[in-house]
């Protein structure tokens, strides 16, 4: 029998979407299925596509693509686009809360037809949802992203030196980077470690261009779509409050977090900036291993160290084409959300 290609879209606003879709994308080719991005907003860099990714320019031409399957890293998507709608989120499960305290990674937006979670951590909360509303499905597939994180080799160190890994939220309530930026230039030239540092795509200008101002050899800047070989090379990591660190901690290697707004059990939080100079040369120095609480907890979140959560994905949306594990009840209309996308992407066609 012929193989019927599917059609995917991969739904995109944020630069962080290209490495988690990008795995995806090549187990849709591997089966020998078409995928088309489509990007909007003036929040990503549409010149991160590569030669041979295709791409749709209109949102004419998106509705006209008849996707079966619209994969979504964010937090929305309209639903004039045909298919599925398949949420696979834009970071691993991390602390940060509204300020009522609701967990942002667990806001229903009534526009998913599959939440694809990541590990038993998520799954738990995600299927006491699925019981209230009842209009959308959920399957444990581990996260796509890390996937490379498993799967490929380790690149091999630019130097001899020991290295870390800097990462900074975007959020002025979450973001440490400022505070950081004069310890860090002066703790970067006082020592021979290497420096990898990423900031997050939506962080305030003025410091990113702060820290592109350190031009020392003992320093590489790494765009957002690159983390995962550099988050392999680095012996630790630094952080403030982000979900990257829980990324870095897949690796069980050690972290250590900076006036964090949510700490994580068994993770080093520094307070206070006079001691965060003496605490990363003592862990720099130190062969100590994750405690094993640590280690449990790492693996509630995404045991999965396969480097096939995207396989997974595809294998579970594939059966949900062919009719298995629907949701119960129909998505509601979500009238407002859906007039809010109409007039941010310019289509008016009912």
């Amino acid at each position: 029998m012929q193989h019927k290609s599917k059609k995917y879209l991969f739904f995109i606003s944020q630069d962080y979407s290209f490495p988690i879709l990008r795995p995806l994308q090549e187990i849709i080719w591997q089966k020998g299925d078409e995928v088309q991005w489509f990007m909007y907003g003036d929040e990503i860099h549409k010149d991160y596509i590569l030669s041979n990714e295709k791409v749709l320019q209109h949102i004419e031409e998106v509705v006209a693509y008849e996707p079966d399957v619209v994969f979504v890293p964010g937090n929305v998507v309209p639903s004039f686009i045909s298919g599925l709608k398949i949420e696979i989120f834009h970071g691993l499960p991390s602390n940060k809360q509204r300020k009522n305290g609701q967990n942002y990674h667990y806001i229903i937006r009534s526009m998913f037809d599959l939440y694809a979670t990541q590990g038993p951590s998520s799954t738990k909360v995600f299927n006491l949802l699925v019981k209230k509303y009842q209009f959308f499905s959920v399957a444990e597939t581990g996260w796509t992203k890390l996937d490379p994180l498993f799967s490929e080799p380790t690149p091999s160190k630019d130097n001899t030196k020991k290295s870390i890994f800097f990462a900074s939220t975007f959020s002025s309530r979450f973001s440490k980077a400022k505070i950081l930026y004069p310890f860090l230039v002066e703790f970067i030239q006082k020592y021979d470690y290497h420096w990898y540092i990423t900031l997050h795509p939506k962080m305030n200008q003025e410091i990113v261009k702060k820290y592109e101002s350190i031009k020392l050899p003992n320093v590489t800047f790494v765009l957002p779509i690159d983390v995962i070989p550099y988050m392999k090379k680095a012996d630790i990591m630094l952080g403030d409050t982000s979900s990257i660190i829980y990324e870095f901690l897949m690796q069980h290697k050690p972290v250590i977090t900076f006036q964090t707004e949510k700490k994580i059990p068994y993770v080093t939080d520094v307070t206070d900036l006079k001691e965060l100079e003496e605490i990363l040369v003592k862990r720099f120095n130190s062969t100590e291993k994750l405690p094993k609480e640590l280690i449990k907890m790492i693996d509630e979140v995404h045991p999965y160290r396969d480097g096939n959560s995207s396989l997974r994905l595809i294998n579970i949306v594939d059966k949900m084409l062919q009719g298995e594990n629907l949701p119960t009840k129909k998505k509601p209309l979500n009238l407002f959300r859906n007039f809010k996308l109409r007039r941010e992407l310019g289509y008016w066609k009912f």
